[in-house]
């Protein structure tokens, strides 16, 4: 694991992209660091009919403290490894956000 501040955030034009590693079924919802420059988030929910992606963007998006709709996941529906999309942060911001909830 690293820290979050190794975590890679592409930033333009007033959006955030970044790689995230979800991990479902896990014991609570939560921020688990980084490794390589990836998020990790683990979710309760199970990968089973897009409940997991659900999750995983209410949780995310309360993390952020933005509205959902602001969040979305642009590469890896069916995946555990996601591409997301943040509209309305910068990077520094986000990662600030991101670290507050870790």
């Amino acid at each position: 694991m690293t820290r979050l501040q190794d975590l890679k955030i592409e930033e333009k034009e007033g959006t955030c992209l970044f790689e995230v590693r979800v991990v479902p079924r896990s014991s609570r919802n939560k921020i688990a660091g980084a490794e390589q420059g990836v998020l990790k988030v683990k979710v309760a929910a199970p990968p089973v009919e897009g409940e997991a992606n659900e999750e995983f963007r209410e949780f995310l998006a309360d993390c952020l403290d933005i509205p959902k709709r602001n969040l979305s996941i642009v590469r890896g529906e069916a995946s555990r490894r996601k591409r997301v999309k943040v509209t309305g942060l910068s990077a520094g911001e986000v990662r600030r956000r991101l670290i507050q909830n870790e």
